[in-house]
């Protein structure tokens, strides 16, 4: 598995506790949790470290702040930064308080985000 099954729960709880519906899937290597067809967070395993890793959907406007937080760096998977895309390390989502801060922070952009949906 190239998620933790554990982490993944933390997140559905959240979106439960707030009544959000979402759709998760596997996804590229990991696991990846959709609201209205669009990508707002994932899980999987960084290779290089072997540990957890979240990823976030938080827009480019968000970006400059959310850097300053412990453990985020952008997401580059491919020497290029995708843009308003952050990966956590665990260092900066392992409390729950944390963890909410993420996922409530790529709900708030999830309306402005293109769909994911293939058409």
């Amino acid at each position: 598995m190239a998620y933790s099954e554990h982490q993944k729960e933390r997140i559905e709880r959240i979106f439960k506790e707030k009544s959000i519906t979402f759709e998760g899937r596997k996804f590229m290597g990991g696991y990846c949790f959709f609201l209205d067809d669009k990508m707002t967070v994932g899980l999987d395993i960084d290779k290089k470290t072997g540990k957890d890793r979240l990823m976030a959907r938080i827009g480019e406007e968000a970006m400059p702040n959310a850097l300053k937080k412990k453990g985020c760096r952008p997401m580059d998977i491919t020497g290029r930064p995708m843009k308003g895309f952050a990966f956590i390390d665990p260092v900066g989502f392992d409390l729950e308080k944390d963890l909410n801060y993420w996922v409530q922070l790529a709900v708030d952009f999830n309306p402005f985000a293109k769909s994911s949906k293939r058409k």
